[in-house]
This record gives structure tokens, sequence and C-alpha cells, in this order.
């Protein structure tokens, strides 16, 4: 169980977190648990580098870290946590960022107890997602990119993919999770399972943090975040359909980017799953 801080709104709230891959379902995922009640669930959030910057702030680099013990840090970061949602009347929070992976160690002893959903797709497919925005928003250059209105789709698939990358960094966050000694808090969510079969998926993911089930309407699914996507010059960024549903489509990325990345779905070998990771 996670430990319930003074002062704390009650009914205190329980988190868990939604991380891994972009263009991989975490929006949908949020959309859907959002129709729960006890639940909120929202796109990525700030708390993620809160916790970061103020951890590096405690840490040696600063002159004062000498009065700055561990159970100190731990109730420092454990209330930012909690104070960011304070407001919030729902029972259960789910925050979301791609870093949480990197951090599952740090949220098992803020929060124990605590469980991280990483949604996952094929890169060549998430390549082929941000690609369709850039094409289809041909006057508005992406904040994806820095707003750069030069480069092309393999320039673009090298800055998305570098080590530091907005799929590179999540990718390797992610490994670090599934094959991590705290893998037994992480369950990785296909997207393909999520838009085929959204039943199944909640039904999982209601297991897994162990939580009633609810009946989720998956023709109605609603999500706005028009004004910030507008802001990244990328309108379409976090559209979610009304209707779950699977779009077939053949891809646009180019067949040696295809061959570059047809490895990369580690998750879908079992013999990787060394640490028998759930993979629904």
């Amino acid at each position: 169980m996670q430990d319930v801080l003074p002062g704390a709104p009650y009914p205190p709230h329980r988190f868990h977190f939604i991380s891994g891959l972009p263009r991989s379902g975490s929006t949908l995922l949020a959309a859907l648990l959002r129709q729960n009640p006890r639940f909120h669930a929202d796109m990525s959030s700030p708390v993620a580098g809160l916790v970061h910057s103020l951890l590096g702030e405690m840490s040696k680099r600063n002159e004062f870290s000498g009065v700055v013990d561990d159970h100190q840090r731990k109730r420092v970061l454990t209330r930012v946590v909690s104070a960011f949602y304070e407001d919030q009347t729902a029972e259960v929070i789910f925050d979301t960022n791609r870093s949480w992976c990197t951090d599952i160690a740090l949220l098992q002893e803020l929060l124990p107890g605590t469980k991280v959903i990483a949604c996952v797709r094929d890169i060549v497919w998430i390549l082929d997602s941000v690609e369709r925005l850039v094409q289809r928003n041909v006057f508005q250059p992406s904040g994806l990119f820095g707003y750069r209105t030069d480069g092309s789709i393999y320039t673009r698939a090298e800055t998305l993919t570098a080590h530091d990358g907005l799929v590179g960094s999540a990718y390797n966050a992610l490994k670090q999770a599934y094959y991590g000694a705290h893998s037994v808090s992480l369950m990785l969510l296909q997207y393909e399972t999520l838009a085929r079969d959204p039943g199944r998926a909640m039904e999982a993911v209601y297991r897994f943090i162990g939580e009633t089930p609810f009946m989720h309407d998956f023709d109605h699914a609603q999500y706005d975040a028009c004004d910030f996507d507008a802001r990244m010059g990328t309108p379409g960024l976090h559209d979610v359909r009304a209707k779950v549903e699977f779009s077939e489509r053949s891809t646009i990325v180019p067949p040696d980017l295809i061959k570059r990345y047809a490895d990369s779905a580690f998750w879908k070998i079992p013999s990787l799953n060394t640490r028998n990771v759930l993979v629904v």
C-alpha cells in the first residue's frame, strides 16, 4: 500500500504512472481512464521534471546539501507529487511522463506499491505517425523539431531516435525498466491491443493496478488538447477519435528506414522477457 501523508486529502490519493513511447496510445489510455469518476488521468505533466530538478538541487552539487538527508529528500519529493494533485477529488491519480520508466526504483521509495503502465509501439509506426502530422501541417513547423523549416523524413527520424531524442530517450528508458530489478511494477500495453481490443486492454490495466473493473464507453472517448497542440505547431498531436478502433494503412516510411528499425520491438520476443514482465 502507498503511504498516506500527513495533511493529504481524504480519501487519500493513490498514484500510478503512465509512461512508455510517444505516439503509442498514452493519450487514448488517459481518455479512457478518466471516464471512471474515481480516476484522474491526463497528458504529460511537469511532475517528473519537478522531481528531477529538486533531486538535483538536493544533491552534492549544492553547497547546502550537507544539511539535507535522504529522509528529507524523500519527504520533499513525495510532497511534490502529492501537492500537485491536492485539489483533485479523484481517488486514483495517473500521472503521465515518458521519463517515469527511468524512475521506477525512486517511485517505489516515494509511493510503495505504485505501478507504471508503459505504452509501446513499433518504432517504424511511431515515425510514420509523427511524419503524417508533419506532412499534414505544411504551414506550421513543428515544435517537435524546434520549429525548423528544413529537413526530411530521414533527418527527422534521426532527431527522434537519437539517444536524447523524443523516441530514443523514451526507448532507452523503457529498456531500463523492462530489464531492471523493479520490472514487477511495470506493465507494457501495446498500441495495437488497445486499439483493436480495448475491452481486454482495460481489463488487464485494472487487474494490474488492483482496481475494480469499470464499464468504459469505447464509442465515445473524449480528449481535447487543441490549444497545447497549436502552441506546439503540431495540430492533431493529441487527437483521440471518439470510437476506439484500429485503422489499417500503408506506411509512408521509406523501406530503408523500415529495415533500420525492424527489430526494435524487443517486447515481442519472449526469450528476451527474462523477468516475465506483463505485456498486453
